[in-house]
Parts: C-alpha cells; sequence; structure tokens
C-alpha cells in the first residue's frame, strides 16, 4: 500500500504540473469567464445570500468562528449580505465544497490547506510534516508573504483566500494499540483527508492510508472500515470521535492550516464595502478561531482523559521525524528551490 499511496501521489503531481485543468477526472475550468470581473452589485437590489459549507460539526471551532463572523457582516451590511451556513458535510465533503466554489455550487468554506493542492499544489507546503514546534511558528509562516503569492495560485480556479483558520496539530488515534513507534504504524489501515502530503507522510510511517468524507468517518470507525484515523486533538473531541477510539497518539506529525476561501466571482462582484466588511470579519474570525483551537489543544487532552475514557500516550518523536524526511523530496519539482529552501530553513 505503501508504494502504491507513493505512486498515486506521484501521478497526481505530475498530472497537476501538465494539465492542472484536469482533476481527479473532471475537468476544471481555469479560467472561469466571472472570475475576476468587477460587477459592483447595484444599489437597493435584493441582499446577497453566501451559502457556506464545511465539514465539521457547529461546536468545533471554525463553526463557532463563523457563526460570529456571520452574525457581523449581517449586521454591518444592514442585512445587504447573509451568510447561510451548513456544518457538518450537508453540501458535502471537503473535495466537493473545494470544487463547489469552481462550479459556483458553494459560495465559502473552510478547509485544510492541503486539499485545496489539488488545485494549487503549493497550497499544501505547510501540512509537510513536523515542520512546526508550535502555532506561532505556524502562524507566522501562514501569515507570510510567502503564503500570499501561494494563496494568489487559487484564483484561476475561482477561489479567493479571506483567511488562515486553524485546526491544530494533527495526532493519530487507533482502536486497539497505542502508537509508540513507526513500527506500530506498519500495515494500520488509518483515514485520511484528500491530502496528498498527510497521506504521503502516512505511507512513509508505514501506514496504508485511504482518504475518506469526513463526515462518514464516526460510522466507518465504529463498523470496523478503518483501524484509526489522524486528526487534531479539538476535531477529535468535538466531534465525539472518542467513542468509537481507544488510544491517542500525540504524534503532531502535520499542522493543518485551513484557509477560508470564496468564489472569486462572487467576491469580485460585491460592492466595495460589503468586501470590506467580509474580509475584516474574516479576519476577527480567524483570530477567534486561532485562540480556541489554542487553548482547545491544550485543554482537551484531558477531558479526552476523562470523558471520553482514551489512552493518551507521548510517543518520542524522534524516529517519526527521521522517517518521514524524505516526504519533502516528493514535492521538491514542484514547490521549486526557493520554497523547498525557505521551508527546510524552518526545520533546521
Amino acid at each position: 500500500m505503501k508504494k502504491t499511496a507513493h505512486k498515486s501521489a506521484l501521478v497526481i503531481l505530475t498530472a497537476a504540473m501538465i494539465c492542472t485543468a484536469s482533476c481527479g477526472g473532471q475537468t476544471v475550468q481555469t479560467t472561469p469567464a466571472s472570475a475576476n470581473t468587477e460587477k459592483p452589485v447595484e444599489e437597493n437590489t435584493a441582499p446577497v445570500t453566501i451559502i457556506v459549507g464545511y465539514s465539521t460539526g457547529d461546536t468545533d471551532p471554525r463553526g463557532i468562528a463563523l457563526a460570529k463572523m456571520k452574525q457581523t457582516v449581517e449586521e454591518k451590511t444592514g442585512g445587504g449580505v447573509i451568510m447561510e451556513i451548513h456544518p457538518s458535510g450537508e453540501l458535502g465533503s471537503d473535495a466537493d465544497l473545494i470544487s463547489g466554489l469552481i462550479d459556483g455550487s458553494v459560495d465559502m468554506t473552510v478547509s485544510s490547506a492541503g486539499n485545496y493542492a489539488k488545485y494549487a499544489t503549493r497550497m499544501g507546503v505547510s501540512a509537510l510534516p513536523f515542520l512546526f514546534s508550535d502555532f506561532e511558528s505556524a502562524w507566522s509562516f501562514v501569515d507570510s508573504p510567502t503564503m500570499s503569492v501561494i494563496a494568489e495560485e487559487l484564483e484561476p480556479f475561482n477561489i479567493h483566500v479571506l483567511a488562515y483558520f486553524d485546526n491544530g496539530f494533527r495526532c493519530v488515534t487507533t482502536s486497539d494499540k497505542a502508537i509508540n513507534s513507526p513500527s506500530d504504524m506498519k500495515g494500520l489501515n488509518i483515514r485520511t483527508p484528500e491530502n496528498q502530503i498527510v497521506m504521503e507522510t502516512m505511507s512513509a510511517l508505514g501506514a496504508s492510508p485511504q482518504s475518506f468524507p469526513f463526515a462518514q468517518l464516526k460510522d466507518a470507525l465504529k463498523d470496523g472500515t478503518f483501524d484509526a484515523q489522524e486528526n487534531p486533538i479539538p476535531v477529535i473531541y468535538n466531534n465525539s470521535l472518542y467513542e468509537v477510539q481507544k488510544y491517542l497518539s500525540i504524534t503532531n506529525h502535520s499542522y493543518d492550516a485551513m484557509p477560508l476561501t470564496i468564489r472569486s466571482d462572487l467576491w469580485n462582484s460585491l460592492r466595495p464595502e460589503y468586501r470590506d466588511i467580509i474580509e475584516e470579519a474574516a479576519k476577527t474570525a480567524q483570530n477567534d478561531n486561532r485562540l480556541m483551537v489554542k487553548q482547545q489543544t491544550e485543554e482537551l487532552v484531558e477531558k479526552l482523559k476523562s470523558e471520553g475514557g482514551m489512552e493518551v500516550n507521548s510517543p518520542d518523536l524522534t524516529p517519526f521525524k527521521e522517517a518521514t524526511t524524505g516526504v519533502i523530496d516528493v514535492f521538491a519539482d514542484i514547490y521549486g528551490d526557493e520554497l523547498i529552501a525557505e521551508v527546510k530553513a524552518l526545520t533546521e
């Protein structure tokens, strides 16, 4: 499975280099006719409704932050902009929601950066294994000019980045054993998002990763479709994954930045004052989300033990880091020498 996942990643990445218009068998219009065209909303028109979808529940930090953003936007625009929010994968998986921005069926979503890499491969760079040791260094990178430039690579796909939410550091949960070393990962049937960096990382550790929609994950863990999954601590707690998983191993193998994105054609059609309000509210929501995720990461481990009955361990991460050093090389040709050098400097 490791070789298959590795080859799959390379095939997808090579295809992205050769023809960015073809993604997962679906033809993607790389320069939508309506994208990047100023179309100001006329005065006294009906309210603009923004359809927002995301994959986790509304008690997740991203859900709470979006609810506050909705209130702010609707109040400050005097009802001129309405945010209609659909949590828990009501409008589809993360992959569906992102493709929905392209075809216009969804207006806004927030999802892991690596999930956008199907369209702009370099968006996934912050998910490289063991890149950051704390939240502050991760935030500094995603707020950097480097990521601003990379975000522009999504514009041809009708995707505009408003802010960067935080999902935390991804950890492994299992049903029948704790993960203390890479050898414990060998052959592990583990669910991952449709994120080639995460899948490559799991393969490098010896696991057998398979992508699967998050909204269906709990049932799949319960019925034994998967032995394990990997997600940040707040996601594990807020979505009650402790009910179907016994062990939590704090591997912190990948930082999960989450771009909050909106359809570019919709964004460009809004009145300038509406864009200003939405942009400011998005930055506030970003900061609210980040603080919640950091606080919950620090506090929820004890609740996972006491309320969830999970057994928690913190393995020595040195062998995990050593086992995944080659992951960056898989993506080196696409990321380019300059970005690779910048990323390597972060880990030295």
